[in-house]
């Protein structure tokens, strides 16, 4: 090379962040440790044993996912340490939908210039809600990328694999008349965003303004976490009785439902059956959003719904709240198809 040469670093990627990256985050990757872990960060791949895990015969789950414009937030507001969890539930509530247990997880980090100390905050966000949905963080990629993005922002995605054993794969034996319960979220979770970013500019609100449905600024109000449901889900499935499990996420329960329901089935849900969380109140005044829009965007304070045999849904409902959960009964199935709503949010 010439003594006019220029390096990677000139180039605008700097190697030596990304390993200080590395080294900042093994404490909080190796926290997340479980069963069939095989090996720590740093290889080319991660190795995980099944039969360590306890499965003789599984079928493997797979689900990916982000955080949509929720992530744009976040990063104009400097708020990073819950997005790591929203990540990590986008893609775990998900994957014990099909009654998989999530064994591991894997993150994408995109940046233009890597900031170590805002890489290891969402890191460490990703850590933490693997901790909470009893999985590992196994590997990941972090990719500095000049001039693919403006200064200061960066993409996330998510990658996460479970396990369950052959024959027991969710929605199964869902009839007419099961119970649908519904679980509380802790707000817009991680869907609607470029409708509630629209709002809040129709509504001349910055990020820093005081909040109109809650105490704090409206940007931060805006970046509760995503619910992890995993737990409680598992325990559930577990016990018996439940038949499918809606993670309500873009599209609202009105798309998310029908999903798990077989052909000539639908849903009847009373809105009176709970209480429609602040925020999404404040939504629908401050952007004049009817209901049925609503319903089909936002998970308006129901964050994942449990269809459960009839003469099982006393005992569910009680091991739920035991797990820490909000639970409403919200409607049942029925013959037909679609989803069928009676009363009115509020």
């Amino acid at each position: 090379m010439t003594k006019n040469g220029i390096s990677y670093r000139d180039a605008g990627v700097d190697i030596d962040a990304g390993n200080a990256l590395v080294e900042r985050i093994k404490p909080a990757a190796a926290a997340t440790a479980r069963p069939g872990v095989m090996d720590a960060l740093g290889g080319f791949g991660a190795l995980f044993d099944l039969r360590a895990a306890g499965y003789d015969d599984p079928v493997l789950v797979a689900a990916t996912d982000g955080v949509g414009t929720k992530l744009r937030i976040a990063i104009d507001t400097g708020h990073l340490d819950g997005i790591g969890q929203d990540l990590v539930a986008m893609c775990v509530n998900d994957l014990v939908c099909q009654g998989a247990e999530p064994l591991f997880f894997l993150d994408y980090f995109a940046t233009g210039k890597l900031s170590v100390d805002e890489g290891a905050r969402v890191v460490e966000g990703i850590a933490r809600g693997c901790r909470q949905a009893g999985c590992a963080l196994i590997g990941g990629e972090t990719a500095e990328m000049p001039g693919m993005y403006h200064d200061g922002d960066f993409d996330l995605a998510g990658f996460a694999v479970g396990a369950m054993q052959r024959g027991t794969a969710l929605p199964r034996g869902v009839t007419d008349g099961d119970v649908l319960l519904g679980l509380a979220s802790d707000g817009v979770h991680s869907n609607g965003y470029s409708l509630v970013r629209k709002v809040a500019e129709r509504a001349g609100l910055g990020w820093d303004a005081d909040s109109p449905f809650g105490a704090g600024a409206l940007g931060q109000g805006l970046l509760a976490p995503t619910r992890l449901y995993v737990k409680p889900a598992l325990a559930a499935i577990r016990a018996g009785g439940v038949h499918a499990l809606a993670h309500v996420t873009g599209g609202g329960i009105t798309e998310n439902l029908p999903r798990v329901l077989p052909e000539g089935l639908g849903a009847r849900i009373d809105l009176s059956a709970w209480r429609l969380p602040p925020v999404f109140g404040w939504l629908a005044r401050a952007g004049g959003i009817d209901q049925a829009e609503m319903l089909k965007t936002f998970n308006c304070g129901i964050g994942m719904i449990l269809a459960v045999a009839t003469d099982r849904a006393e005992a569910l409902e009680a091991l739920l709240a035991d797990q820490g959960e909000i639970v409403h009964r919200i409607g049942q199935v029925t013959a037909g198809e679609g989803v069928r709503y009676s009363g009115t949010l509020a």
